[in-house]
């Protein structure tokens, strides 16, 4: 029986093969990895009287490398990643500084209306998603990232006046 190392190369072109076949694009190095490690596990585990040594070689590494892949699509659909307006609100209150209660947050902003102060209020003391306030204030979803919209630039204008005064 030939060596590992030997194998290895002769099934190199099949393992690159069954990558390609898979359509893996990404992570293709450790898709590799694991055909190789399949391989040393059937050289390990071979029975010349099942069958060929290629055919029992292809169907473990194609079932490997689809099972990691299967894997790989599972977690990728538990983990939801934020959409991208999820992260614009996680910007925007950065432009607070940490040092701030809400209710000194609150003094400052009298001159947001009284729907960007309801807006303000549900997001910072409840929480609530926009969608959220739109069914508690029986208002669009639209309505409600008006009035976002309109709080943030006036709350940017403050801040801005604030850091001068702060020089």
């Amino acid at each position: 029986m030939e060596s590992f190392e030997e194998l290895a190369v002769k099934y190199k072109p099949m393992i690159h093969k069954i990558i390609r076949s898979l359509n893996i694009y990404k992570n293709k190095d450790d898709f590799y990895q694991l055909g190789l490690i399949t391989l040393w596990q059937v050289w390990k585990n071979y029975d010349a009287d099942k069958g060929t040594l290629a055919s029992y070689a292809y169907s473990m590494i194609k079932g490997k490398i689809m099972n990691e892949l299967a894997k790989q699509t599972q977690q990728s659909d538990r983990y939801l990643y934020p959409e991208e307006n999820f992260w614009d609100f996680i910007e925007d209150t950065s432009l607070f500084p940490s040092t701030d209660s809400t209710q000194e947050l609150f003094n400052k902003c009298r001159i947001l209306s009284a729907n960007q102060m309801k807006w303000l209020q549900y997001t910072l003391c409840e929480q609530m998603s926009v969608k959220e306030i739109a069914e508690k204030e029986q208002v669009s979803i639209s309505a409600v990232k008006n009035w976002r919209h309109g709080a943030r630039e006036k709350l940017k204008k403050i801040m801005k006046h604030n850091r001068c005064l702060e020089y």
